[in-house]
């Protein structure tokens, strides 16, 4: 079998997959959210090493497998998420500042400033934004005392989850593996889409010492083994793959024009558009979607969406609507409509294909006839209709339109968000039978390295299908309702000065 762990924004699992793919065990533990400020979200760098521990651990121990049975380990995780610790003693110097945090506004005004978006754009196929990492590594070494003079001195690295958790899986007796792979670096606003380097230039604009950057490796090649002294131990590391591309290879999208949505924390959309990176006109990410071994790298364009299934969460835990997530299915089942009401949850603004960091949520169209089963059914319909934003933003960029949509994440259980997600795109939505496809890209890509599978025709063969959804619903009424969801968007703008 294959170990995958999957560390994700809200929890970490180590999922187990054998030769098939189909899922043999599984362990997950939620973490902390840290949110000290309005717009600040942190993770603890050391709950989420302690969790990694801790479903490995638990995976192996109540698996009918033995550990001596796991083939490779893969990592997938939550990208652009951004950590920065000792070089010796491995403590971190401050908080993981994680994807959804604003707080580099203003580096981020001062970088569009001093270098403008079109050379950022040109290099790192991205957007200047608060999402990626370069940034977020500056605000660290300005804000921490002593900071900077350590990291130009060597003696901090930098690391996403996934150069966390590896460097701590393999480290022992002072060594330990400083690595990420080419679809992390691509989210940093650092790395040269076009030469898959570090951009010493852009390096330089945003203070970040080259020194303290890991070594970048493709997706799926052999790294090293596990030193870590857990049941792991000895355990060939063979993959590294961001959340989103690990799902798109899970999902088999291996050739041109082929796309996945995944319904998580955030949703997000890639379509693999092959070996040469295509630039977007229309609020697209341009993203390395894969590398395997010393093949050409395939790229992506991908629309990132900030908040959908963390709506449903908010619902649960800010306002103890429902007692868990599944719930509001069954809460938003108890209306025929939205009853006029919008939900836009732009917590931390707005990213594809809008860019608008000044945006913040709104409920919108309450009356005295609203309940709360209006308020979760907008809340699901929010995930659409955001997801549709970017399809049409992906037809534009692609000029092929999208005839059918492949979706993976835990709100694809959702039979009442996947049905409407079909009429409001207008193009059928198909679910796969594993829908677990984040960690089972990561079991892929390492299974790859190690000869586990042979080939991604292999992988191709093992995709199967549990249920497509028709779109139902009348042009007329798809846009009447998608009209008003854009009025819904405008009075989200300018919020945030």
């Amino acid at each position: 079998m294959v170990a995958a762990v999957d560390q994700g924004t809200t929890s970490t699992r180590c999922i187990l997959f054998d030769r098939e793919g189909e899922r043999v065990g599984m362990s997950q533990l939620e973490h902390r959210q840290i949110m000290p400020r309005p717009g600040w979200v942190e993770h603890d760098p050391r709950e989420l090493w302690a969790n990694t521990r801790r479903v490995l651990a638990d995976v192996t121990a109540e698996s009918e497998y033995a550990a001596s049975d796991i083939a490779a380990l893969g990592i997938t995780n939550q990208r652009e998420t951004t950590i920065v610790w000792d070089r010796e003693t491995g403590e971190p110097v401050y908080n993981a500042i994680v994807w959804q945090d604003t707080r580099t506004t203003g580096i981020c005004e001062r970088l569009a400033a001093e270098i403008g978006e079109e050379r950022i754009n040109r290099v790192t196929g991205l957007p200047i934004s608060t999402y990626f990492s370069g940034p977020k590594i500056a605000w660290i070494l300005d804000h921490v005392e002593g900071a900077r003079e350590r990291a130009e001195a060597g003696e901090l690295l930098f690391g996403t989850v996934d150069t966390w958790l590896t460097w701590n899986l393999t480290r022992r007796d002072g060594k330990a593996l400083h690595v990420t792979d080419v679809t992390n670096a691509s989210r940093t606003m650092l790395m040269n889409l076009e030469t898959l380097e570090w951009d010493r230039e852009l390096c330089a604009a945003m203070g970040v010492p080259p020194a303290m950057l890991p070594a970048i490796a493709s997706s799926s090649q052999y790294l090293g083994k596990v030193r870590w002294a857990g049941p792991v131990a000895g355990v060939p590391l063979a993959g590294i793959l961001g959340d989103q591309q690990a799902a798109t290879f899970g999902q088999a999208c291996l050739e041109p024009g082929e796309a996945k949505n995944t319904y998580g924390t955030g949703n997000f959309l890639l379509l693999n558009t092959g070996t040469v990176p295509q630039r977007s006109d229309h609020g697209l990410i341009t993203t390395v979607a894969y590398r395997i071994g010393e093949e050409l790298p395939v790229y992506a364009l991908e629309g990132s969406i900030a908040v959908t299934g963390s709506l449903v969460q908010w619902l649960r835990d800010n306002l103890g609507l429902i007692p868990d997530a599944p719930s509001v299915e069954a809460l938003a089942r108890t209306v025929d409509d939205n009853g006029g009401c919008y939900i836009v949850p732009a917590f931390s603004g707005l990213l594809a294909p809008r860019w608008r960091p000044d945006a913040r949520g709104v409920i919108v169209g309450l009356t005295r006839y609203i309940t709360k089963g209006h308020i979760a059914r907008a809340a699901l319909e929010a995930t659409a209709y955001q997801t549709r934003e970017v399809v049409e933003a992906m037809d534009a960029d692609s000029g092929v339109s999208l005839t059918s949509l492949r979706v993976d994440g835990g709100m694809t259980g959702n039979d009442l968000l996947m049905q409407f997600q079909a009429d409001i795109l207008g193009v059928s939505v198909t679910r796969p039978t594993i829908t677990e496809t984040t960690a089972l890209g990561a079991a892929y890509a390492a299974g790859l390295a190690v000869g586990f599978w042979e080939s991604t025709d292999e992988i191709r063969e093992m995709w199967r299908e549990d249920r497509t959804f028709a779109p139902s619903m009348s042009a007329e009424q798809r846009d009447r309702l998608y009209a008003r969801w854009d009025d819904a968007v405008q009075r989200t703008l300018g919020w945030e000065r």
